[in-house]
């Protein structure tokens, strides 16, 4: 079966998706928007670093809609508050594309509310769904975490720890206002839910946390946040420009799933422009600290392959492979707001040993799709 897919944006992230895409024999790629001027009418195997494909970026959503497509693989730029890419994503579903998303909707279900109603009408409107994929959201906790607890027979606490280095970000605007670096510690209350990266991920991860505790069979009563700032302890010169010493350069952000009144899932994700308060070596990318009978300790790290000159990372290559091995599973799925399942194992493309740098396939049919799909 060949997939048609729309790429929705192409930052880092989305770029690396709209790559995995073209090059996948599995997959079509019949549409990308863009929001950039630059981008607009460019094709899109110029954007991807590509063959052309004949396929031409464009900024009309009306264009994206009138599209017929299996999938949308959605990844617009986290922007405050959370939920605020829900009118596009409302629009996509009603015409009848599944959506992808990279940056949240891991549980929209468990709002109750007007929301969750709002993007389960779209999704039965246009006998679509809606499913998360990607690392953190997607993988770390709602599957790497969940499935490494069935090495316990009794279970006290699980927590993921991820450790994200934010030097090499280079958009000013992104580091400074977004994602709060370079703010007065004094003045940043990290958890006032109204404050800009705070009122992006505190709906993003208490998903996350009621996911982890559906696939746990927990009743999450609540999710309570712990979040924490540090301050430079130097200038530090980093991609987007300076941090002065005394201004936020980590972020560690924490939450707290409650349940039967007890704090039982924790999500804890350190941004940082320095080692200072990390508080020990090197950091992996994850680390799953569950305590139970037995405890459980797995550290992760994403490494690029020795051979791939290419400038792509690691986790931005994971992040497309999370999407491209999601799609046929999003595809089968019934209609409605969907909860990754514990496993979206390979579906890529099968190579000669040596060569998965390069990705030159064995031939298309290496490649087995799960069946189904609309």
């Amino acid at each position: 079966m060949t997939y048609r897919v729309i790429q929705w944006a192409t930052g880092a992230m989305g770029r690396s998706c709209l790559q995995a895409v073209i090059d996948h024999p599995a997959m079509e790629l019949v549409g990308l928007y863009v929001y950039g001027e630059k981008k607009e009418g460019r094709d899109a195997g110029d954007i991807a670093r590509r063959a052309p494909t004949g396929v031409i970026a464009t900024r009309d959503v009306e264009a994206i809609l009138a599209l017929e497509a299996d999938v949308v693989i959605h990844c617009a730029r986290i922007a405050p508050p959370y939920g605020s890419h829900d009118a596009d994503i409302l629009r996509l579903l009603a015409s009848g594309k599944n959506v992808i998303s990279i940056n949240g909707y891991s549980d929209p279900a468990y709002w109750q509310g007007t929301r969750a109603e709002a993007l389960a009408a779209a999704c039965a409107t246009g006998g679509t769904t809606l499913m998360a994929a990607g690392l953190n959201p997607g993988f770390a906790a709602e599957q790497l975490a969940v499935v490494a607890s069935g090495l316990c027979s009794a279970l006290e606490h699980v927590e993921v720890v991820e450790s994200v280095d934010c030097r090499a970000v280079r958009q000013p605007d992104y580091v400074f206002k977004v994602l709060g670096f370079g703010a007065d510690p004094a003045r940043v209350d990290a958890n006032d839910p109204a404050w800009g990266p705070a009122s992006s991920l505190n709906g993003m991860y208490t998903e996350v946390l009621s996911a982890m505790a559906r696939h746990l069979n927990l009743t999450l009563e609540r999710v309570d946040t712990d979040h924490r700032v540090f301050a430079a302890t130097d200038d530090l010169v980093i991609g987007a420009g300076t941090i002065a010493r005394g201004t936020v350069s980590h972020i560690n952000w924490r939450w707290h799933g409650v349940v039967a009144g007890q704090p039982r899932l924790t999500m804890s994700i350190h941004w940082y422009m320095e080692h200072a308060h990390l508080g020990g070596a090197e950091p992996s990318l994850w680390q799953v600290k569950i305590t139970g009978q037995p405890d459980v300790a797995i550290r992760v790290d994403l490494v690029r392959n020795a051979a791939d000159t290419a400038t792509t990372s690691a986790e931005q290559l994971a992040v497309a492979a999370m999407v491209v091995n999601s799609i046929p599973v999003v595809c089968a799925a019934p209609p409605g707001l969907h909860t990754r399942p514990l496993a979206t194992p390979f579906r890529g493309v099968l190579v000669p040993p040596g060569r998965a740098a390069v990705g030159v396939p064995v031939s298309p049919a290496s490649v087995s799709p799960a069946p189904g799909g609309r």
